[in-house]
């Protein structure tokens, strides 16, 4: 159990804190400043929360201390059964609140309350990869229902077999980024192809990647420098598609932060009818991208700091495999194995990024050396 007195010393820290955020967000040039009253609002939540848990272990020791009083003072029977009751209760529920508590004070990142983008590709494999992929995308679609979580497919090139060589779409909700930034990685699968005549087990793969979306005021975009192209968009549609330039392609050019070079970015769009939203989805994922970019030496570094692969940045690491003549999936970070592939593909991945979680938390954790 963690010393009292150290857990309280950081509590106590942070009531100044919480009163002046408290104070601040109702200043109305603070709540004019867009960017600083989301980051403020989102610190007092957080803090918030540590209160109420500062106020609950405050009065876990103070009844642990009033009933020592009392069994080490009173006679009367009724009243020690009591008190013992009371003592008992109060240091069952103490060190879960500890624990409870040293995850809040771990610092979270600061991406995980954002929407993500989901992109998913067929790696090698040909069209078995494509198909894989597309049963990656509706693991995750049928997983996003059950959190009630909204997907909009912003491009998609399909396989020649079925599947998707590639596909982008937006997922927005609750934490999603946090949720979700644990697919990110290469994906294997084993299994007899839908293609394959001889019955021989083949191994492909597809990659996932997971990013923050970024907020309108995180990067900085020269819109006059984007060059628009407008399309027809191919695919199922009768009539209309073809005849109307709906699909849209942004060129943009853009200098790294990081390497001081600078690189074309090429995006396009071509997943609704209307053209305007087309536009918006392919901005969205401009800044998404440059974001990404600029923010990747941030996750290099954690990643170079962590001693596993719970988290890192390193998008070309073999996550999981998932075998299907088993019916096995093997997470690798963690050495994790289940055996409810059927269940799994169905978007029952909730077990699976749960176990992802603690081991996240026990190492940020040790990081933090609380």
């Amino acid at each position: 159990m963690a010393d009292n007195s150290t857990i309280l010393e950081k509590l106590d820290g942070l009531v100044a804190r919480f009163e002046e955020i408290s104070t601040l967000i109702t200043d109305p040039s603070v709540i004019a400043d867009q960017k600083r009253y989301v980051k403020l609002t989102k610190e007092y939540k957080d803090l918030d929360d540590l209160m109420k848990a500062r106020k609950e272990y405050i009065q876990l020791l103070g009844n642990i201390e009033e009933a020592k009083n009392i069994l080490a003072t009173e006679s009367d029977n009724e009243m020690r059964e009591m008190a013992k009751e009371e003592m008992d209760n109060s240091q069952n529920r103490l060190p879960q609140l500890e624990e409870e508590i040293k995850l809040m004070l771990v610092p979270a990142d600061p991406q995980d309350s954002r929407n993500a983008i989901l992109e998913i590709r067929g790696g090698t494999g040909g069209d078995e990869a494509a198909i894989f992929a597309g049963d990656l995308f509706r693991m995750y679609a049928k997983y996003f229902e059950t959190k009630g979580w909204k997907m909009e497919v912003s491009s998609a090139n399909e396989g020649a077999a079925g599947g998707y060589k590639e596909i982008i779409c937006s997922v927005t909700g609750d934490s999603v980024y946090g949720t979700l930034k644990y697919e990110s990685g290469v994906h294997r699968v084993q299994r007899v192809p839908a293609t394959e005549t001889q019955g021989r087990v083949h191994t492909s793969a597809a990659s996932v990647a997971i990013l923050p979306e970024a907020e309108e005021f995180d990067v900085v975009i020269n819109e006059g420098e984007i060059k628009w192209d407008t399309f027809r968009s191919g695919g199922a549609g009768g009539q209309n598609v073809n005849k109307v330039e709906s699909g849209v392609r942004l060129r943009y050019i853009w200098k790294n932060p990081n390497t001081g070079i600078a690189e074309e970015i090429l995006i396009e769009c071509t997943e609704t009818r209307d053209q305007p939203k087309n536009k918006e989805r392919a901005l969205a994922r401009l800044r998404t991208f440059i974001y990404d970019k600029e923010h990747q030496k941030y996750i290099d570094d954690i990643a170079s700091k962590r001693k596993t692969m719970v988290s890192t940045g390193d998008r070309s690491a073999k996550i999981r495999t998932y075998n299907y003549p088993q019916g096995r999936i093997t997470d690798h970070r963690i050495n994790y194995t289940i055996y409810n592939l059927a269940a799994f593909m169905d978007g029952d991945i909730q077990a699976c990024i749960d176990h992802l979680i603690v081991a996240e938390n026990a190492e940020r954790l040790k990081e933090s050396e609380l």
